[in-house]
């Protein structure tokens, strides 16, 4: 009899799995990238998450400040965002109640877009009970769906959707979003025209920056020759953008412009950032995080690539708007060049300046 009974007490633990398998789950945490074109990039994934599970609870998890992006994201229920310290004692201290909040959220699926051993690890002390990742920093053991990445060259917003396969999600035409209020657009304009700007003239945007190293920079003296030929038309205005820690470039490239060039790198939010970016006619950028802040709020735009490969990592959905001279050395993918940069010396200032043209007529017409 104990036999039987052990017997029919396996069979129903068997069976109470399966069912928990392939019912929909109720609190789903989804760890996003860490890099603000990334996160981005990401954004489709949290969209087809609502549209195949309507009534799950959904959490992003995100560190700040580049969280504030997803604010008003409507596909989700919760922003769970953290600082990573410089301090190991409060790393540590992170780590724990990380953790603890994971456990305390019962997340019965767990999506890992960071390839990372300790997002895994933290998914695995959290309890969630489906961790689905990409095999990657020796950390399969902690997943229970360790997907293999892509044999194929593909954009990374379609690697991101790949994670979804496991839960019966096909890859979806979804494209990257930013949702924006129109309070915070209106207060962000303020910035503008606190620096002379005036309403309903021409607004080209210049990001001269990008975060991973000057190997993706086209040279500054190129964007200021830029500048200078694009503030010769009438009634425009070029703003400059950036960071602080580009600000000082930002700096040396806008200083002796013509007082229609305003700089505003350094003093915006990440949020002001966008609702900028999605006010202009124009964005002219190298590979970077407000390349893809643009090209989700469908801002015209000319992108400049040399190091990086746009294939993987360009505007998604206007891939026309890349200016690549393809060298053999490229995609090198290192953080500064080890030879003489022609894959972006080789783009010349008349080129550029001949796009924006074209695409500010384009404008006009439609």
């Amino acid at each position: 009899m104990h036999k039987i009974a052990l017997c029919v007490e396996r069979c129903w633990g068997i069976l109470f799995l399966s069912l928990e398998c392939v019912m929909d789950p109720q609190n789903i945490l989804v760890k996003m990238p860490n890099w603000i074109g990334d996160l981005v990039m990401a954004t489709p994934v949290l969209i087809d998450l609502r549209k195949r599970f309507p009534k799950a609870s959904i959490t992003a998890m995100c560190r700040t400040p580049i969280c504030e992006l997803l604010k008003e994201e409507a596909s989700i229920d919760e922003l769970f965002c953290y600082t990573k310290p410089e301090n190991d004692f409060l790393r540590r201290q992170l780590k724990r109640n990380i953790i603890d909040k994971i456990v305390a959220g019962k997340y019965d699926l767990g999506i890992l877009l960071t390839h990372s051993f300790s997002s895994a690890w933290w998914f695995w002390q959290g309890k969630v009970k489906r961790r689905i990742g990409f095999a990657a920093d020796l950390r399969s053991f902690l997943l229970t769906d360790a997907l293999s990445f892509p044999e194929k060259k593909e954009h990374l917003v379609i690697t991101y959707k790949r994670l979804l396969e496991p839960l019966g999600i096909l890859i979806s035409e979804t494209k990257p979003r930013l949702r924006l209020t129109e309070k915070e657009i209106a207060e962000s304009r303020e910035i503008l025209y606190q620096r002379g700007y005036r309403k309903g003239k021409r607004l080209i945007g210049i990001n001269p920056g990008a975060a991973y190293g000057s190997a993706k920079c086209w040279p500054p003296e190129r964007f200021r020759a830029l500048a200078l030929r694009l503030l010769l038309e009438k009634d425009t205005y070029v703003v400059f953008f950036g960071d602080v820690s580009t600000a000082k470039l930002v700096k040396e490239i806008s200083r002796g412009l013509p007082e229609w060039a305003i700089d505003v790198a350094g003093v915006t939010s990440l949020r002001q950032l966008a609702c900028l970016i999605g006010d202009c006619d124009l964005l002219i950028t190298n590979d970077s995080g407000p390349m893809h802040i643009g090209a989700a709020l469908g801002t015209p735009m000319i992108a400049l690539f040399g190091s990086t490969d746009d294939q993987v990592t360009g505007p998604y959905g206007q891939e026309a708007a890349v200016i690549n001279t393809k060298v053999k050395c490229s995609p090198c993918m290192k953080r500064v060049c080890p030879i003489d940069f022609r894959c972006m010396n080789l783009i010349g200032v008349e080129e550029v300046a001949e796009r924006a043209a074209e695409l500010l007529r384009e404008k006009r017409r439609v």
